[in-house]
Order: structure tokens, then C-alpha cells, then sequence
């Protein structure tokens, strides 16, 4: 028997049982996450978020500064490799069917041997191994073939695709999961950048509301010294006059500051590019303007809750990995019964040319473990867990409809704040021209002045502050209602609500 021959046999023999052995595709579970808009949340108009790389100003609208942060925040880029690390898992799980392949060659024989598992519980075993021995009596070589098929399969613990694909399909639940917990900080991210772009934006116009305050108080404080060298007031009218000054010199120091701490936060959150981020000034063209929206009655709110927020999309698929491990444990339960089949083949050449001898052995293997303690515990944990996994479902929905509940009651305060403010605002003018008038013909005093002067600067403030409130509430509102994304316009991981079921092979988790 030629070298060839021996080699090409081994080789056949091989090829057959890996087509046989190889995983159907219909066991590969495909991307969760397509290769679109879904997996790359920064896949808006990138030439809106692109900025030169020197120090040149920063000119922003709320949506630009949304779509940097998505693109270009540390923060949410480390986060972005957890769904595909987490999707390996799914490799992990699929290599337990995939076959191995072991082979020995010395001067005396060589062998080949196929070994795998199928996801129906069935094993198979095949082995081809040629021996080459010289014959004294005929001064001849013997050559020796053997081939050999094992094949066994489970028929009770271990038997059926349910049960053993089951942990990849925990696997490609866990992927979901992942995707889901991406999508949380994605929402996180959007709704902290866009309040605090907001509150930027605040704090830019209230160092303008300062600065005209200030500026008022200076108009005063001459006003009073010009009326104090006439001898039309006493000089002890400068105090009043001066430290309103003093004031609202340090009412803008704190202003200035605020919006430099905002900016700092905002650089952050965007990742501004260029050689020296934080040195680079940053203005926006969006104002902050009441939206003409009608909301839902709160029951709606609620309702896009309980279908679209990722903590309770993320607990409805820890309920269905639980039924999966209820599955798995039950079949452990189950004694081991295996039926096998091994089929040999004997050739001889040469001397023995054409001579073979075949055998074939069926028969029932039986183990039934005494007391089997370890995989009933493991039964009963994996029941109470998933008991535990609806409970807390429950326990979630309630606390999302509290949230979304309380979220709107904000906004229906922020809102009806806006008229308030605005209607003191006009009153505290009002009050201001009248005591001004007042002072004027010395019918008013230099602090009464100063007292209106302060209210009318609290209540500009007030009611500036009253409209980005309001804007912040409805961002908070859609974060927990878990539409933010949508209303952005920005896609992550995770897009589609998790249908509650209970049944683990008709589970959604493997698609």
C-alpha cells in the first residue's frame, strides 16, 4: 500500500465527517446589531459635528453638540466596545460543536480521528489508523487498515436541540442585554449634554442680565453722588447706592464663573478636537425658546415607558435567560441514557489482499446518579431566580410609571412657571420706574431704588431660568420615558422592545 494511499484514505475520510459534524447556519445566530445606523450611533451628518483642529471658535447648535458628544465622548467610546465584547461569548458557546481533529504517524502506522458534538445530542466518534509490519514467515510486508465509527446519542439528560443550544441563546441574550445597557448611556450622555448646553446657555444670559444690572446701579450711584454735591440728599444716601454696586459686581464675578465651570464640563462632555480644547470659546446659536408641544396625557407617557426603557427591556431578558438556566437544569435532572452504535472495518493487503472483517456493536448506556443533590439545588436556584427576575420586572414597572409620573408633573410646573415669571418680571419694571420716578422728586429713598433694582434683577433672572427648566424637564421626561434617542434622531444598539415570553425556545433572544 503505497504512502499516498495511506494518507488519501485518512484525508476522505475526514472531509465526509466535518460536512457532517460542521454547525448549520441556522445554529449561528446572525449580528444583532446590523451594520448601519443602529451600531454606530455617531452616523448622522458628520460634516455638521466637524470642526477645524486649531483653537478657532466653537459655534454650536444643541443638535451639533448632541451629535459631538455621540461621536467623540471617552466616556461613551470606552462603552461602545462592551455589546462586541460581550458578543464573543456567542463564539464560546458555538465552539462546543465544533470537531477536532487528532492524528499520529510513526515508522510503524498512522491515524486520523474526527471527534464532535451535534446541538440534537448526538457525539461522533470515527478513527482510520494503518499499520505496516514485515511478515518473517513470507519474507513479505503486512499491511493493516482499520477504520472506526462511533456514534452515540443522548436520549434523555442532554438529548434534543432545546437543551443544548440553550446556553448559546443565553449567550445572544446577553449580547441583547449589552446592547440595551449601550443604549442606556447613550441616553445618559444625550440628556446630560443637552442640559448642560442649556445651562451654558443660561449662564451666558444671565451674565448679560448682570451686566446690565450693574450698569443700572452705576446710572443710580452717579445719579445720588450728582444729588448728594447739590445738597439735595444726605450723604448718607451714597451707602445704600454703593453696595448695590458692590452687589452686582459680585453677582457677575459668580455668573463668569458659573459659565466657565459649564464650559469646562462641556468640553468634556464633547471632546472638542484641536491641540488645546479647553482654551477654545464656545457659543451657540440655539436660544433658549418655548417649544410649541402639546403633550400626551401622562397614561401615554407611561405606556412608551413600559415599551421602550432599556432598565425594563434589559430585566424582561434576564427573565427569559432564566427560563433558558430553568430549562437546562430540569434536563439535568434526567438520568443519562445513551445509545450507541460502533462500526468497524479490518482490510489486509498484500498478502491477505481483499480479506476484511467487519463489526458492528448497538447498545444503551445507563447512569442514574443516587441522591442527585447537586442538580436538584441547581433546579431549585434557577427557579427561584427566575421567580425573582418576574418580581423584579414588576417591582421596575412600577418604579418606571413613578418616574414618568413625577417627570411630568415638572414639566407642568416648568411650564406654568414661564407666564409667572414673565408677569413679575413686567410688575417688578413696573415698580422700579415708579420708585426711580419717586426718588427723582425726592418723594423715595436711594435704598428703596436699590430694593427694586434687586427684585427686578431676580425676577429676570427667574424668568430666565423658568424657560430652561422647562426645556431640561422635557428632556428628563423623554429619558424616562425612553424616547430621547428618537426624538434626537440618533440610533443605538438595542432599537426594539423586548416581547415578553416565557417560553425558551420560541424566545426572540437567538434572532
Amino acid at each position: 500500500m503505497s504512502i499516498l494511499r495511506i494518507i488519501s484514505i485518512p484525508l476522505l475520510l475526514t472531509v465526509l465527517f466535518l460536512a457532517s459534524c460542521t454547525t448549520p447556519d441556522a445554529f449561528r445566530g446572525t449580528s444583532l446589531q446590523p451594520r448601519n445606523s443602529e451600531e454606530s450611533p455617531d452616523a448622522g451628518d458628520k460634516a455638521e459635528t466637524s470642526l477645524p483642529s486649531d483653537n478657532s471658535p466653537v459655534d454650536l447648535s444643541i443638535t451639533n453638540a448632541i451629535l459631538m458628544a455621540i461621536e467623540h465622548n471617552r466616556d461613551f467610546a470606552v462603552q461602545r466596545f462592551a455589546p462586541e465584547i460581550t458578543k464573543t461569548n456567542e463564539e464560546t458557546a458555538l465552539a462546543k460543536f465544533d470537531p477536532s481533529i487528532t492524528s499520529s504517524v510513526s515508522n510503524k502506522s498512522a491515524s486520523v480521528g474526527v471527534n464532535g458534538t451535534l446541538p440534537s445530542g448526538t457525539n461522533v466518534n470515527a478513527t482510520y489508523s494503518i499499520g505496516l509490519t514485515d511478515s518473517t514467515l513470507y519474507s513479505n510486508r503486512l499491511d493493516s487498515g482499520k477504520a472506526g465509527l462511533t456514534i452515540t446519542q443522548s436520549l434523555l439528560q442532554g438529548a434534543g436541540l432545546a437543551v443544548n443550544l440553550a446556553t448559546l441563546r443565553q449567550a445572544r441574550l446577553d449580547t441583547r442585554i449589552s446592547a440595551y445597557e449601550l443604549r442606556g448611556i447613550a441616553e445618559t450622555l444625550v440628556s446630560t449634554v443637552e442640559k448642560t448646553s442649556w445651562d451654558y446657555i443660561l449662564a451666558g444670559q444671565q451674565i448679560e442680565i448682570y451686566e446690565n444690572s450693574l450698569a443700572l446701579a452705576q446710572r443710580q450711584l452717579s445719579e445720588t453722588q450728582e444729588r448728594v454735591k447739590l445738597g439735595k440728599l444726605a450723604e448718607i444716601e451714597l451707602a445704600a447706592a454703593q453696595s448695590e454696586v458692590a452687589t452686582r459686581r459680585e453677582d457677575l464675578i459668580n455668573a463668569r464663573s458659573t459659565l466657565a465651570k459649564t464650559r469646562v464640563q462641556l468640553v468634556r462632555l464633547l471632546n472638542i478636537p484641536g491641540p488645546d480644547p479647553w482654551s477654545r470659546a464656545i457659543t451657540f446659536q440655539t436660544k433658549p425658546v418655548v417649544p410649541e408641544i402639546d403633550l400626551e396625557d401622562v397614561a401615554k407617557h407611561a405606556a412608551v415607558a413600559a415599551i421602550w426603557r432599556n432598565d425594563l427591556n434589559q430585566a424582561r431578558l434576564q427573565v427569559q435567560r432564566g427560563d433558558l438556566e430553568v430549562l437546562k437544569t430540569q434536563n439535568g435532572l434526567l438520568p443519562k441514557l445513551d445509545l450507541f452504535i460502533a462500526m468497524g472495518n479490518t482490510s489486509y493487503a498484500n498478502s491477505f489482499a481483499g480479506s476484511t472483517g467487519t463489526v458492528t456493536v448497538v447498545g444503551l448506556q445507563l447512569t442514574v446518579p443516587i441522591g442527585n443533590r447537586s442538580s436538584e439545588a441547581l433546579y431549585t436556584k434557577s427557579v427561584l431566580s427566575r421567580e425573582q427576575a418576574k418580581a423584579a420586572v414588576d417591582n421596575m414597572s412600577q418604579l418606571i410609571e413613578v418616574d414618568v409620573r413625577t417627570a411630568y408633573v415638572e414639566v407642568e410646573r416648568t411650564r406654568d412657571q414661564i407666564p409667572a415669571t414673565a408677569a413679575a418680571r413686567q410688575l417688578r419694571e413696573e415698580t422700579l420706574r415708579g420708585e426711580t420716578e419717586k426718588f427723582r422728586v425726592g418723594k423715595s429713598t436711594t435704598f428703596l431704588v436699590a430694593q427694586a433694582q434687586r427684585d427686578l434683577l431676580q425676577s429676570q433672572i427667574a424668568e430666565t431660568q423658568a424657560v430652561v427648566n422647562y426645556l431640561k424637564a422635557l428632556v428628563d421626561l423623554y429619558r424616562l420615558e425612553g424616547s430621547l434617542l428618537q426624538r434626537r434622531g440618533i440610533t443605538v444598539p438595542g432599537p426594539n422592545p423586548v416581547i415578553p415570553t416565557s417560553d425558551p425556545v420560541l424566545a426572540k433572544s437567538d434572532k
